[in-house]
């Protein structure tokens, strides 16, 4: 009897059962990487978390899934309206992550985690920004996030979530009311600004006028000092005038003053070529009309 067909059978068989276990045992072996949980399940049913490292299973009877326990971040840009009446999107950056001592809740009660999250941060800025004003939301920006945070907090501990920030990183308004709210700011600068080159108008005015005042007081205490020292030297030219020609009077000495001073003017008005036209007498013998003006006006002054 020819034994060769029977030991290929065997040998098949043996095949297939070696490939078979070969299968199993490595159907039985996992690796869970760092920062990561395996959830466990037998026959459908939970069993346990696995933790990371070389980890084995019933073959056949038990599955696992492997859940990420990294910080994650979801980017949430929300749509309102102020209490102002103006249109703004609001960004708000959530980081949140897995807690490790909850993967069955992760696991089983919220299958899209980041869905919730973005109908959350929804419903906490829709209860918070609508009772501000545009200048009121940008002032409370931090107080935002706290709200929309704590917010979170309360409902996605439940569901094994850790929420670790959540960031309003800005509040942008309509286009239109961007453009205008640009207008009015550069409106109130200009304001500054004129308001300041007026302040600095007004200022250089003070000090001008200030100046001018002092200079006016000089000028007037340095007019008064000349008269005063043209009054003593013409008290000296007539006591020597006096005591050099005997018989003389006053009328005498206010008549060789008055003609010292015309040629004295005349004089100056020959230095200086391009001085203003002057319109002088042309002969001395008016001095004596003038002096008789200034004597006449003398004896009315001491008559009253």
């Amino acid at each position: 009897m020819d034994s060769s067909p029977v030991l290929v059978f065997l040998l098949i068989v043996a095949a297939i059962v070696g490939i078979f276990l070969l299968v199993t045992i490595l159907k039985t072996m996992y690796t869970v990487r760092t920062y990561s949980a395996g959830v466990v399940e037998r026959f459908g049913k939970f069993n346990r978390v696995a933790k990371p490292g070389l980890q084995f299973l019933l073959p056949y009877c038990e599955t696992v899934r492997l859940i990420d326990l990294q910080v994650r971040q979801a980017v949430v840009n929300v749509e309102t309206k102020t209490k102002d009446n103006v249109f703004v999107t609001i960004p708000v950056s959530v980081q949140y992550q897995v807690v490790e001592s909850k993967v069955f809740d992760a696991y089983y009660k919220l299958s899209n985690p980041q869905a919730q999250i973005e109908s959350y941060v929804f419903n906490s800025i829709l209860g918070h920004v609508p009772t501000l004003t545009l200048d009121e939301a940008f002032e409370q920006m931090q107080q935002i996030s706290g709200a929309v945070k704590r917010d979170l907090d309360e409902v996605m501990d439940t569901f094994g979530y850790n929420i670790l920030r959540a960031l309003v990183t800005d509040i942008v308004p309509d286009a239109k009311v961007k453009a205008a709210m640009n207008d009015i700011n550069a409106a109130q600068r200009e304001q500054i600004a004129a308001q300041a080159r007026g302040e600095a108008d007004k200022i250089l005015k003070v000090k001008q006028a200030e100046a001018e005042a002092e200079s006016k007081a000089l000028q007037g205490d340095g007019v008064a000092r000349q008269r005063q020292a043209i009054i003593k030297g013409l008290q000296s030219s007539v006591e020597q005038f006096k005591s050099a020609v005997e018989g003389s009077t006053a009328r005498d000495v206010m008549a060789m003053v008055l003609l010292t001073q015309y040629f004295d003017t005349m004089r100056e008005v020959g230095v200086m070529g391009k001085t203003s036209t002057i319109l002088l007498p042309s002969s001395p013998g008016t001095v004596n009309d003038l002096m008789t003006q200034i004597m006449a006006g003398f004896q009315a002054t001491k008559t009253q």
